[in-house]
This record gives structure tokens, sequence and C-alpha cells, in this order.
């Protein structure tokens, strides 16, 4: 059935996915960003909890940037250890701040750091001296942010997968808050997607960030909100705009990184081959195909057990940890499966919302496309 509008030719599709949004791109979360902006423009602390591909990144990035103040980012994932911690962290102070103040200000450091300037592109290279103990090395470099805050524009400091930290160092938490309690000249933004993690290092009350800031917990769009832009979007290319807008997000959940993908292929498809018949489950097809190879990879590493909980959750609805579901899916014990949940959970495979389900719509349906196949 051809319903597309005869006047679209090659427009630029509206849908972005896999990177930071922002302007047309960013999906409706006005009321959080009201929020998150008031919690950091009156200098308190925020501490971010959501799933990966919730959009944590492009919400944050959009609100320190309404911000006139200097924002040093940094991904705590990619870090190898504490003095790389240092060394990245003093690397992103040089693409904020002068060369010469910065060069002067950690010429007081414990340890003088190395530093090496490539002519060319004027990118910094930084290292620390290996003997010497890593945290010093941080100390420095935060305590260095809280020296910088002093003039006027206090630094907002953003550190993304915030639950690393213990990996780099068992004891980096307790070290790390006994230097940053005493700062008054800078903002934190600790942000995480491991939601169990994340509330142990900021809720139980044995923690040393125990109460650090304001706990902002980023969940699913709201569905009538998503419904919307979709819909604002396709409106311009189908008469079936509506119908669309609710398949994708049908089989979305409304998860803001799956639906815009989704909603990519979707518009697509549409402009390539000017037909909205089945161009939904035609994309989600695509997309399966696609990825088919990853999902391959992803399955072979997961142990029995594991494979049996995502199966059973994949093909029913029935209640977790219920002897039908134990008895159905082959799994002998509740604590089997509630390991076994925690453990898909910290992996980023499973969320929990008021039930459990798969993070990725794609990989559940894969899947059942796959058992339906074997």
């Amino acid at each position: 059935m051809r319903n597309v509008y005869q006047f679209v030719n090659h427009m630029n599709n509206p849908f972005k996915f896999g990177s930071v949004v922002s302007d047309d791109y960013f999906t409706d979360r006005h009321e959080e960003y009201l929020k998150l902006r008031q919690i950091i423009a009156s200098e308190n602390h925020v501490i971010m909890m959501a799933p990966r591909r919730f959009g944590k990144t492009s919400l944050i990035n959009k609100v320190v940037n309404s911000i006139d103040r200097p924002v040093i980012w940094l991904d705590l994932q990619l870090m190898t250890g504490v003095a790389d911690f240092a060394s990245q962290l003093l690397k992103q102070l040089f693409k904020k701040y002068p060369f010469e103040k910065l060069k002067f200000l950690i010429s007081n450091f414990r340890f003088v750091p190395v530093l090496q300037i490539d002519p060319v592109s004027n990118n910094v290279e930084i290292s620390f001296q290996t003997k010497v103990e890593s945290f010093v090395q941080l100390e420095d470099v935060f305590n260095l942010i809280e020296k910088l805050g002093e003039d006027r524009t206090k630094p907002i400091v953003v550190l993304d997968e915030f639950q690393e930290l213990l990996g780099l160092d068992k004891s980096l938490d307790k070290k790390l808050r006994s230097v940053i309690q005493f700062h008054k000249n800078v903002n934190y933004v600790l942000m995480g997607s491991v939601e169990s993690l994340m509330r142990q290092i900021f809720e139980n009350k044995k923690s040393p960030f125990y109460h650090f800031g304001q706990i902002f917990s980023l969940n699913k769009i709201d569905l009538t909100d998503f419904r919307d832009f979709l819909d604002s979007r396709f409106i311009s290319i189908t008469e079936e705009h509506a119908g669309i807008s609710e398949a994708i997000l049908e089989f979305s959940k409304c998860h803001p990184y799956y639906t815009q993908q989704l909603a990519f292929h979707v518009w697509m498809k549409i402009e390539r081959e000017g037909t909205t018949e089945n161009v939904v489950k035609n994309s989600i097809s695509d997309i399966i195909l696609m990825h088919d190879n990853d999902f391959d990879r992803i399955w072979s590493n997961f142990n029995n057990t594991d494979k049996k909980i995502l199966i059973g959750i994949a093909f029913s609805d029935s209640k977790l940890l219920t002897d039908e579901f134990k008895s159905k899916n082959n799994l002998n014990a509740s604590s089997t499966v509630f390991s076994g949940l925690k453990r898909l959970q910290e992996k980023g495979v499973l969320l929990k919302t008021e039930v459990y389900e798969f993070d990725d719509p794609f990989f559940r349906e894969w899947i059942i496309k796959k058992r339906n196949v074997n």
C-alpha cells in the first residue's frame, strides 16, 4: 500500500541513536530537564541512575550546556587504574583551562606529572611517576579542580559509570570521599547504569558516599510523550503515522535507544520503498538480521542457567520465582533463579521495572525466532 506523501524526497531522517542527541533529535524530557537544572544550578551534587541507553548522557549534556560553567567529563568505565584516572582527569582540565595557568598550578603537586605536547594538535599527554602511591596523584588533581573553582565560575565534574570506581581500587570510595567532601567550589554529577551497585554506594548507611547528593532515577520516557514525539515526525512522510508510532512503542516498550533505532529504520524503509505495508515488522526483522552475529556471540557467553531464564522471560509473561516458571523452564531452585536474575541485571541484559524484561527487545525477538526455527 503506497501512501507516502509525494513531496517527500530524501528528507533528513528525524531519528538518531547511538550517540549523544540534542536539539530536534532530543526526545521530550522537559520535566526531568527542569529538575536537574535546578539542582545543578543551585550547586548541589547529583547522583543519576538509569540503565544504559536510557539517555542519561544526552540529558545531562543538555542540562550542563545550559549553565554557563566549565564542564569536566570522564567515563570511569574506560579507566585502567587510579593513576590512569588521575592522568585522564587532568587531561580533561587542559582542554578547559589555559595551559600556562594549569602548568603553574600543577607545579605545586606533591609529585609533578610529565607533560608531552603534540605541536600539531596541541593535545597534552600526561603521565605520573609509577613509583608514587596512585591516590596521592588523584587527590592532587581533584584539589586542583577545587582550586580552579575559586575563580567565580565553579566547574561541574561529571563522572560517568561511577559504579566502576571500586574496580579501580577497593578502598577508593573511602579515599575519594575524604577529599571531595570538603570541596565547596565544585559540583559533582555522578552517573551509573548498574542500579544495584549505585544504590549500594549511595544508599547504604555504611558507605562513604551515603547521602552525598540528590539521587535522581531516570525512567523510561512517558508513553504519551513518546507517541507524540514519533507522530510529529512520521506525519511528514505518511498518513499511517499514528499506527506506525503505536506499533514501534508496543515493540520497544518506550526504551529510548531502541525506540529511536527502530523509528530510524522504519523511516528509512518508508522513504526507500515508498510503502508502509508491514513496515515495522519488516524493519524489526532487518535489525535482527543485521545483529545476528552479535547476538550469537552474546548468547554463547551465557551459562546454561542464564539461558533458561532468558528463554523463559522471552516466551512467558508468568511471574518469576513461581513453581510454574521454574518447572516450565527446568530451573530447580528459587535461589538459582534469583542469583541468575541479579547477574543478568548487573550485565545489563535484563531490566527490572514492574516485571523483569529484556533491555534489548531485538535480542528478545532474536531468541524467539531462533527457538521457533530450531
